[in-house]
This record gives structure tokens, sequence and C-alpha cells, in this order.
């Protein structure tokens, strides 16, 4: 479903390119706001309802904003330079960064999910600005996301841009599914080390303790 999506924005940005931006947008909003509107009425509102002929309109619009990662990725991120070029000095260079709060939409039933993470690195010969950090999760998180995946994604994007020597990501995530299943338990948690985190002791518990959260 998430390529799908993907696709219709695309095409969506193509077509207000070459036809003109917000004649071709709206037109394609107003196609999908009947869509929605069809289906919940079939759900059983009632569309006599005064409210219901705004209903449609705002559940597409807000769909689209709450996906709007898709639209942008880790390549709009700018890459800093630092003065470390190799070496053990490259090691002092220990950045962590959060709570970064973050919101998505599940990738099994498109019920929102949300939560904050916490991500560091050890930098090598660039670094990420604090700012694109929180940018970095908020683009891997704005769209149909698994629970289970995003803390990889997160790792995979940032060794892609900076190659650092070593990340961490720690995340909490609240998910709507279960409870619109009746489950309710504690939020999970998850927690990912790759490279010099998952070898150094040390490192994993100065993390940890930026996570707030004890060795």
């Amino acid at each position: 479903m998430s390529s799908e999506l993907v696709s219709v924005q695309q095409q969506i940005l193509e077509s207000t390119e070459l036809l003109g931006p917000q004649q071709t947008l709206d037109e394609q909003l107003h196609k999908f706001e009947r869509y929605a509107a069809e289906m919940f009425i079939a759900l059983g509102i009632d569309p006599s309802m005064p409210s219901f002929k705004d209903i449609p309109q705002r559940f597409v619009r807000a769909l689209f904003d709450t996906t709007r990662g898709f639209e942008s990725g880790p390549h709009a991120l700018r890459v800093l330079s630092t003065q470390c070029q190799s070496g053990l000095a490259c090691h002092e260079t220990h950045v962590v960064e959060g709570p970064i709060h973050f919101f998505g939409l599940c990738e099994c039933h498109s019920f929102p999910l949300f939560g904050h993470a916490y991500v560091g690195y050890v930098a090598h010969e660039q670094i990420m600005g604090i700012c694109k950090l929180t940018r970095l999760v908020r683009f891997l998180t704005m769209r149909f996301v698994g629970r289970e995946t995003i803390r990889q994604q997160i790792a995979d994007a940032l060794q892609t841009l900076i190659h650092p020597l070593g990340v961490a990501v720690y995340l909490e995530v609240d998910h709507d599914c279960a409870r619109t299943h009746g489950i309710r338990s504690s939020v999970p948690r998850a927690i990912v080390w790759r490279g010099e985190y998952s070898l150094d002791p040390a490192l994993q518990a100065e993390f940890l303790s930026a996570c707030g959260l004890e060795h």
C-alpha cells in the first residue's frame, strides 16, 4: 500500500509541474475525497449530517499530511564535515540526540503510531547537525511504517549518509492498533547497536544514560 501512495504522490507532483500546481492538486484531492465519502457512507455515517461535507476533505488532507515523509528523504539532509580524518581521535566525537518525537501510520491497519527516539553515533569523517537528526527520524516515520523496522531504517540511513564508526537507536513506540484490539500493555521499547556500540559496553552505558535508562 505504501508503494501505491508513493506512486500517487509522485503523479501529483509530476502533473502539478506540467499542468499547473493548484488546479491539478485540487482535482486529485477532490477525487480522493469522493472516494472517502463513499467509504464513510458505506460504514454508516449519515451524509445528511451538517458536518459530513467536511469529513472526507479533512480525512484526505490529514492522510497526505501524515505521510508527507514520502515526499522527501535522507538525500535532502545536509551532511557536515568534521575535523576528524581517521584514527582514535574520531572516537571522541560521540553525538546523542533525543527525545525526538514522531508519529506515523501503521502499515498493517493504517492506524496512528507515535513515540520518541534517541539517536546516537560515533563520528568518523562526517557529522550531521542536531536538527538534521530530527528531520531524519521524521522523514522515516511520517509514512506507513512497521514498528519493528523503524529503528533499523533509521540506523541504515544514518550509516549511509555519514558512515559513522557506530550507530545506536533507541525507540519507544505506542501503537493504536493494539488499543483497538483490546490489548493493553507497556509501551514497546527497542534498541539497535551498530559498529563500535556493539563492541563497547562503556559506550552503550553512555548512550543509555543519555536516554534516561539504566544500563
